[in-house]
């Protein structure tokens, strides 16, 4: 378990702590949510010691750039294919295939900017503790939402969203709804049950929309749904 913890790790930081062996990876997918937490109190953290003596607005933009640099902005490009592959006209080859392209289109660069200015703002809208738990809460819940989508969806062609998804199970499912449950309800209360449920159901609805325009779901649209998912837990949390 360690080992696959710390293969988790160094697949969705820069954190160097282990193998990003896919196989490895998709094996101990149920323990993004632990790693959700790793990035949610270090960006949390220093969020809050900034919100002390800098302007939000400030705080809301290094804060994003700091989870840019941790995370290798490894989900964002997801997010810009999976509007490239959204807007696409004719057959779901033709979506995927625009999905696939390695340049971005106008739908991907319009979605990442206004997703960017869209956490910037949000961010802004609190400070001190309560930054921190809406950074450390949408965290959690951003990864868990992969979980759960590769735990109940179909891929939409071979590849690694595919083995993924093989290894999902039941237990690992629910092992990982526990993970993100707990710090969820004991820091956040009503307002992290609130987080909780419109993270699920923004996941459910991503999954309904990937399975009619693509067959299913793909590598990027794990990657958008957890950016997505990000943003909204911290909307809903400030709100």
């Amino acid at each position: 378990m360690l080992r696959g913890l710390c293969s988790v790790v160094s697949f969705l930081t820069i954190i160097p702590t282990g193998s990003s062996d896919l196989s490895i990876v998709a094996r101990h997918m149920y323990l993004f949510p632990l790693v959700g937490m790793v990035l949610g109190l270090i960006v949390g953290s220093v969020a809050f010691g900034m919100s002390i003596f800098l302007d939000p607005l400030i705080v809301g933009l290094l804060a994003v750039a700091l989870v840019a640099v941790l995370t290798g902005i490894h989900h964002a490009d997801g997010l810009a294919d999976f509007a490239d592959g959204l807007a696409a006209s004719g057959s779901r080859e033709n979506k995927l295939t625009a999905m696939k392209d390695s340049s971005t289109g106008s739908a991907g660069i319009v979605a990442t900017v206004l997703y960017l200015v869209a956490l910037v703002v949000a961010l802004s809208l609190s400070g001190g503790y309560g930054l921190f738990l809406a950074i450390l809460l949408g965290e959690i819940m951003a990864k868990f939402s992969m979980v759960l989508m590769a735990g109940i969806s179909r891929p939409a062609s071979q590849g690694s969203s595919s083995l993924f998804i093989d290894m999902q199970n039941r237990k690992k499912l629910f092992f990982s709804g526990v993970i993100t449950l707990v710090p969820i309800v004991v820091l956040g209360g009503t307002a992290g049950l609130t987080v909780f449920g419109v993270g699920v159901a923004i996941t459910l609805f991503l999954i309904a929309i990937s399975t009619r325009s693509f067959g299913g779901i793909t590598g990027d649209v794990l990657g958008a749904t957890n950016e997505l998912v990000r943003l909204a837990s911290i909307m809903v949390f400030v709100v």
